[in-house]
């Protein structure tokens, strides 16, 4: 087996890619400016000219087994980007066939969160588990849930939307999905700091929080006051950690993971976090789950994570299918 993998992690403002090796050490990384292109075929050329300068300096060249790509919406079965909301292009976008056209090597694709998910499983804190739920906490919300070792994709590859589960059905905020009241609009890092914004403007009593403009908050601003011993700050973390404690205890009646893996910036905070989260959990959670599954935090670098990630996929890569030549037209009479 070929000893190297490509690790590529498709953003809306970055492309960071890697090569990767068996043990998940990442030998090389480089990244492009994913919207610099106003066409995708640009972009996959500018993407081939500088992931194969990258194998030819680090003497990798024929010894990579395959290509793996997390990307927003990116659908596991299809190989498409069914709906790239923070993307420059029209969807959808054929990415894998585009993208094993290019570069002649088996490529697969998933979103980022199931990405986060597989890399886990591969080379962090879920090696060794079989059920478990990824959770990623960055910009959004996003899971990737897995089931006796395999990722759920669900019949059309898009199960596992976790963030978009409704935690309020009355008055809940609008989500950038469409709908009102999803987690995703209270447990990400923007969520943290609606919710600052929320609490500043309905309640009076001082906050180190109110020496910011309100409209730039940002959840690490809650966090730096929280450690300061703001008040405010911290109540906004068990705000924040009840609802995603709530969440997850729903969450382990359907799948019953070993554990849950937390991921992202705001999984960071630490206790602030993951003390009202875990007393929510166990507060909130049926009676039969209570006290099996463990809270864990992501193993991998931060730095090095999406590409892990999207790597991970490069084992599992199988070449596409020939598409078969069309038919010789019959000969007229």
């Amino acid at each position: 087996m070929k000893p190297y993998v490509i690790g590529i992690d498709m953003g809306g403002t970055n492309t960071v890619f890697g090569i990767v090796d068996a043990r998940g050490i990442v030998i090389a990384s480089s990244s492009i400016k994913t919207a610099k292109h106003a066409n995708f075929d640009d972009y996959v050329d500018e993407l081939y000219t500088e992931v194969t300068k990258l194998i030819k300096e680090n003497d990798a060249e024929g010894k990579i087994h395959g290509i793996g790509i997390g990307a927003p919406n990116a659908n596991y079965y299809t190989g498409e980007i069914a709906d790239g909301v923070n993307l420059p292009w029209p969807t959808p976008i054929p990415l894998v066939q585009k993208m094993q056209d290019k570069f002649g090597i088996p490529v697969m694709t998933t979103n980022d969160a199931n990405a986060a998910a597989i890399g886990e499983m591969t080379y962090g804190a879920a090696r060794g588990l079989k059920d478990f739920i990824m959770i990623t906490l960055g910009t959004g919300v996003g899971s990737g849930i897995v089931i006796n070792g395999q990722v759920v994709y669900g019949h059309d590859g898009f199960a596992g939307e976790l963030g978009h589960v409704t935690m309020k059905r009355n008055n809940g905020r609008l989500c950038g999905c469409g709908r009102t009241g999803c987690l995703e609009a209270y447990c990400s890092a923007t969520g943290v700091a609606r919710t600052a914004r929320e609490f500043l403007e309905l309640r009076n009593e001082p906050s180190l929080l109110r020496n910011i403009d309100i409209e730039t908050i940002t959840s690490k601003d809650v966090y730096d006051a929280a450690v300061n011993g703001d008040k405010m700050a911290k109540e906004i973390f068990e705000y924040t950690g009840n609802m995603l404690g709530e969440a997850m205890a729903d969450f382990a009646a359907f799948s019953s993971p070993e554990a849950f893996i937390l991921f992202g910036g705001l999984a960071k905070s630490g206790e602030l976090l993951l003390r009202p989260l875990r007393e929510s959990y166990e507060r909130n959670v049926m009676k039969t789950f209570k006290g099996k599954a463990r809270i864990l935090l992501s193993e991998l670098k931060e730095a090095d994570a999406a590409v892990l990630g999207a790597s991970a996929l490069g084992w599992e890569a199988k070449p596409l299918p020939a598409v078969p030549a069309p038919a010789p037209a019959a000969p007229e009479a």
